[in-house]
């Protein structure tokens, strides 16, 4: 009986055979019931997010709100390299700083004339990215405290804890600097 059957027929056959198989496996899918979804509440919130936005190109959603450092000057990100100048001191460093942030130094007074006239540390040279704040914050060091008027756009700085006057360090004398160090001639 097997020869009988051309090739095509049985392939056909084995197809029709398998299909049937598979039809029994399928199993009819049980009714879902819908979910009842609860409207979205109108807050006050949802509505102060809402944030208008403009296509500017073709995947690309621009907001159309200024950004944190737009609004509030001393967030504005800075890298700066301040020239290396046999004198440079640190009010150059806080000038070249300040150069296009759209704030200037305050006037000038008596304490702090001795932060401006301070050398500048070569590790100050190259300052950033960070934000402008950080950065005239790290010019003056933890011994002042940073000042701004955002109605004139001037940035002062004031000592920590008031004006506190120099304390006089005594010079060691030639006795005690030989108990510290002694040195012999054995020495290279």
């Amino acid at each position: 009986m097997y020869a009988t059957l051309s090739f095509p027929r049985l392939i056909v056959c084995s197809v029709i055979g398998a299909a049937a198989a598979l039809g029994g496996c399928v199993s009819t899918p049980v009714p879902i019931e819908p979910l009842a979804i609860e409207p979205a509440r109108q807050t006050s919130e949802a509505a102060t997010e809402f944030v208008p936005v403009v296509r500017y190109n073709r995947y690309t959603l621009v907001e159309l709100a200024p950004t944190a450092a737009q609004r509030d000057l001393l967030l504005q990100t800075v890298d700066v390299s301040i020239p290396g100048d046999v004198h440079a001191t640190v009010g150059d460093g806080l000038r070249h700083v300040l150069k296009r942030s759209g704030y200037q130094l305050c006037k000038k007074t008596h304490p702090v004339t001795d932060l401006y006239v301070l050398p500048l540390p070569a590790a100050h040279l190259h300052l950033g990215p960070m934000t402008l704040r950080d950065a005239l914050v790290t010019l003056a060091g933890p011994a002042w405290e940073l000042h701004s008027d955002d109605g004139k756009r001037q940035i002062c700085f004031e000592r920590v804890g008031g004006v506190t006057p120099a304390i006089p360090t005594p010079e060691p004398t030639v006795t005690e600097a030989a108990r510290s160090f002694p040195l012999t001639g054995d020495q290279p």
